[in-house]
């Protein structure tokens, strides 16, 4: 699988989701390689897309038609100042990579310095289900410079406050820390999925 990761700050959102629901309708059948995305808003208006391909190749195919550039050129004018990708061939599924279903999804974003540690790490689904049942599924995805984007789908954001505060070990948060660095969370209250049928 690979995974692109498309962030900015919005400066129209209703135009963006209409945007991007002409893209569901009109572009994705004729996709290629193209699985699915999960996509929001944060509080601050920051729009985040994690797209999910089947492969690196196939997301560069996809770029490339024309329809898609068209419709990237649309995309394009919602946001306000730059626009930052994440191009991630590196990617780990948890609990079977997320679901549709999910009412509130966290991004963690920033830098890992032993990859293979922190995959190692989310790679206990068993423990990861018993802790946080809260928790529908995850995606973690790590770009060539060391960024990783660690998307998480809830079954609603009441439960995933809660549950984050009486779960998560000392012990964990302590082997996290020596693991990653640079941290930033991005809250979608409100996402949106799409999903190749």
């Amino acid at each position: 699988m690979f995974i692109q990761i498309i962030q900015g700050r919005c400066r129209d959102q209703d135009k963006m989701r209409a945007v991007g629901d002409r893209w569901a309708a009109e572009l994705a059948p004729g996709s290629i390689g193209w699985l699915g995305g999960t996509y929001g808003f944060t509080d601050d208006d920051q729009f985040i897309a994690v797209v999910r391909f089947d492969s690196k190749e196939s997301a560069a195919a996809n770029a490339n038609r024309p329809e898609q550039s068209a419709f990237w050129k649309e995309m394009k004018s919602c946001f306000d100042g730059p626009v930052t990708f994440h191009d991630c061939d590196d990617v780990t599924m948890m609990l079977g990579g997320g679901s549709d279903d999910a009412g509130f999804v966290q991004i963690l974003q920033g830098k890992v310095d032993d990859p293979a540690k922190l995959k190692g790490m989310m790679g206990d689904t068993d423990m990861l289900h018993e802790m946080r049942p809260d928790i529908l599924g995850a995606t973690l995805a790590i770009d060539a410079d060391g960024t990783f984007t660690e998307t998480v789908a809830f079954t609603d954001e009441a439960s995933a406050r809660k549950a984050e505060h009486e779960s998560t070990s000392e012990e964990f948060a302590s082997e996290m820390a020596s693991v990653v660095h640079d941290v930033s969370y991005y809250d979608l209250h409100k996402p949106w999925f799409e999903s190749k049928t």
